[in-house]
């Protein structure tokens, strides 16, 4: 999974196009993840968010450009924008679109530039040693989900008080 500015196929990737006129993400779809088509949308405007891509006043696309991009139905758009509405990161406005009205707290963006550097390093690493992108996502689930375990047994209650689940995602 990656947040790019530039292009990708990744099923969670946010784009600066203008693809959609007025917005500052485009949506890309992965129809064998598993993952309904919704929930797709909704994840890449929590990490545009997260990664600064998005911020508070951006519109979102309307619901007609995603549906002629991507060819899908009406409602699931709606579905989307109605559940980032209510996490209370988009609002509607009638006429105008869906706009960002929220964001997360951030990580300081030299911090996440940072990581984000070392993480591709460990990318071409894995790609060096022969891993595609299926193996490259069953190894970070694998250590994320050690990671997960690991940070749950030294005390920190944050997971376990969440109700998160460890496993694979």
């Amino acid at each position: 999974m990656t947040i790019d500015k530039g292009a990708s196929s990744s099923a969670r990737t946010a784009d600066i196009s203008p693809a959609y006129p007025a917005s500052r993400i485009e949506f890309r779809l992965e129809p064998a993840s598993g993952v309904p088509t919704y929930l797709q949308l909704v994840h890449q405007v929590e990490d545009a968010l997260r990664l600064g891509y998005l911020k508070p006043g951006d519109q979102l696309p309307k619901v007609r450009d995603v549906v002629a991009i991507l060819a899908i139905n009406p409602n699931t758009v709606l579905k989307a924008y109605r559940e980032l509405e209510t996490k209370g990161l988009a609002t509607g406005r009638p006429g105008q679109g869906t706009f960002i009205q929220a964001t997360f707290t951030q990580a300081a963006l030299p911090k996440l530039a940072e990581l984000r550097s070392s993480l591709l390093g460990w990318l071409a690493e894995a790609h060096t040693a022969g891993l595609d992108e299926d193996w490259i996502v069953a190894l970070f689930t694998s250590a994320l989900r050690d990671f997960r375990e690991r940070r749950g047994s030294v005390g920190d209650r944050s997971v376990a008080a969440s109700g998160e689940t460890v496993g694979l995602a």
